[in-house]
């Protein structure tokens, strides 16, 4: 019966990584839910210094994800309106984009608003279309890349997790 727990437990935890790409704070999540596994199974091997590793390497994606939107748009000449433009625009495109394609929408939501709140942000500060069009380019792929880190991170909690739950 526990391995069963166990293999169900893991498969809720799987799926909320999953979520991370829908811009949900699955990395969070899982957290809690491990912190709730640990309280039901005092026996799991795991202490303090696990779950501030794990804490760490949840604000770490974070700011990844965040970082890399900031990187690509100053990379490609984009200025701090338009990161903040990007920022927005990508939590925006991801709110509405959810319903979209059972939620895959706000994937392409939130790379997609990002370029767009990037691109007017830098339009309404005085930039050129050409100049606007770049920045956002960068926005949006730094965006991807911030996905991408956050993912990776996740997985790294997800794979340093199992063998503590795994019974």
């Amino acid at each position: 019966m526990a391995w069963i727990a166990a293999a169900l437990f893991i498969l809720l935890l799987v799926g909320f990584w999953i979520s991370n790409v829908f811009n949900v704070p699955g990395n969070w999540i899982n957290l809690v839910l491990l912190g709730v596994w640990k309280w039901l199974h005092p026996s799991m091997p795991a202490g303090w210094t696990f779950f501030l590793g794990l804490v760490a390497l949840a604000a770490l994606a974070e700011a990844f994800e965040f970082g890399g939107q900031v990187w690509g748009s100053k990379r490609y000449g984009g200025s701090s309106k338009g990161s903040w433009g990007a920022f927005i625009g990508a939590l925006a495109g991801a709110i509405l984009g959810t319903p979209i394609l059972l939620g895959l929408g706000a994937l392409i939501g939130a790379i997609a608003g990002a370029f767009l709140g990037s691109l007017l942000f830098e339009l309404i500060g005085g930039r050129s279309m050409k100049e606007a069009l770049f920045a956002s380019k960068g926005a949006m792929w730094g965006k991807v890349l911030g996905i991408a880190a956050k993912a990776g991170l996740g997985l790294t909690m997800l794979v340093l997790s199992v063998p503590r739950i795994w019974p």
